[in-house]
């Protein structure tokens, strides 16, 4: 494989959380992507998903790229798509929704964050990221609690305004959407939505997996990674 691409994971989450994903991206320039106050990336103005799209074009690079978005990373993933469609070649939708239901539970736990720090809802997300089969969750808790609160509420209400269920029709890059049978999130009816609706869309759903499927379920992610790249 070669060429450049972008990783764009989810909200409280890291680049470490694609580490098992680039042994299969050997040969190709990997662009990871740092939410604003996650993973030590700075604040920043982040009033809409936009906002996030809009840095992801000016952090890739390149004139082209294939994107793997997770998550919050996905709606980015979409926003690139429909708003610059030039520079998407490839598109990789995981665990995502065109929405993530009411805004209001968005700008409750936005407020919630603000006051008692990501440490108050720690608990709730990692029942939500992984099956209680997963082995590895205490180091992917450690992830989430080194995030920013500020950042972390700013993407919250972020989420809150996003909407495109209307727009799916118009992304025009080859699409891999792949959903988790687990997932409390983005559940494989969130997944149908966007397959249904991206044309000539692939939809995938993994076995034995929530919401961090990448991580819980590399073998089979990464396979259907490859073959779509």
């Amino acid at each position: 494989m070669s060429g450049t691409v972008v990783l764009c994971g989810s909200l409280g989450s890291t680049s470490a959380m694609w580490e098992a994903q680039l042994r299969v991206l050997e040969g190709r320039r990997v662009v990871k992507i740092e939410h604003p106050g996650h993973g030590g990336a700075p604040l920043a103005n982040v009033q809409a998903v936009d906002d996030l799209a809009a840095r992801v074009l000016r952090q890739a690079g390149a004139d082209t790229f294939s994107f793997v978005g997770l998550s919050l990373g996905g709606a980015v993933g979409m926003r690139l798509a429909l708003d610059s469609p030039d520079r998407v070649e490839k598109l990789v939708l995981a665990c995502t929704s065109a929405r993530f239901g009411e805004p209001e539970a968005w700008y409750e736990r936005a407020a919630t964050v603000r006051e008692h720090g990501v440490e108050a809802i720690a608990d709730a997300v990692l029942a939500r990221w992984f099956t209680p089969a997963f082995g590895d969750a205490g180091r992917f808790r450690e992830m989430f609690l080194s995030v920013d609160r500020e950042g972390y509420a700013r993407c919250c209400e972020a989420l809150a305004l996003w909407d495109v269920r209307n727009d799916l029709g118009d992304i025009a890059a080859p699409t891999l959407v792949i959903s988790a049978s687990e997932d409390p999130a983005t559940p494989p009816a969130a997944g149908e939505v966007l397959a249904s609706g991206i044309p000539g869309a692939r939809f995938e759903v993994l076995a034995n997996a929530a919401h961090l499927a990448n991580a819980e379920r590399p073998d089979h992610f990464n396979r259907l990674l490859e073959e779509h790249l």
